[in-house]
């Protein structure tokens, strides 16, 4: 009982540490700082991507101003 007390406090230690068990970005400065640019420019095209599909990228073909369309 003891034993299986302890396994679970360790699970339990492991498991609530800050941060990943294997970090995503590296522990340089220089080095982290530029992946974390790559990886707001991946997010930042997802957006583009996602307006080009659903054709919101396309330009107005409405006139800015709206017109009566009856004879005047």
């Amino acid at each position: 009982m003891r034993r299986l007390f302890q396994i679970t406090m360790l699970a339990v230690c492991v498991s609530s540490s800050v941060g990943c068990f294997l970090p995503i970005y590296s522990p340089r400065p220089e080095r982290r700082v530029q992946q974390l640019l790559y990886t707001s420019e991946d997010m930042r095209s997802v957006i583009d991507e996602w307006e080009r599909f659903w054709f919101l990228d396309s330009p107005s073909h409405l006139t800015p101003i709206r017109t009566h369309g009856g004879i005047m």
